[in-house]
């Protein structure tokens, strides 16, 4: 009787061990696609392809100003130095908001 119960306890502790190593191996798994997901879409928004060339490109066109950000630190992250000339709405350059729209034109493309 001892041996018949011994063995049960000692089929639970396999089958436990297995279940926790499957669930080990499935989370690394998935830490490892979010990973190279994270990787592959934080290049393909950093980076356009024109004339067979690589471009960086950190801003579109059409620009929508965050909390925290102020007409130098846009212009320096997106090569535009003209901000204020190409958006004549904006009437006071220390008066940026969050949420205001601005059109941005790189001046030259950075190459990488």
């Amino acid at each position: 009787m001892l041996s018949s119960s011994s063995s049960k306890t000692q089929s639970r502790r396999s089958m436990v061990s297995a279940d926790r190593t499957s669930w080990y191996f499935t989370a690394v798994i998935l830490a490892l696609i979010l990973v190279g997901s994270i990787r592959a879409n934080s290049q393909a928004e950093d980076d356009t392809v024109r004339g067979g060339q690589l471009l960086h490109r950190p801003c579109d066109e059409i620009y929508v100003v965050g909390e925290g950000e102020t007409l130098h630190t846009i212009s320096d992250k997106c090569g535009d130095p003209f901000i204020v000339e190409r958006n004549p709405h904006i009437q006071d350059p220390d008066d940026v908001f969050p949420g205001l729209v601005i059109k941005i034109i790189p001046s030259t493309p950075r190459k990488f």
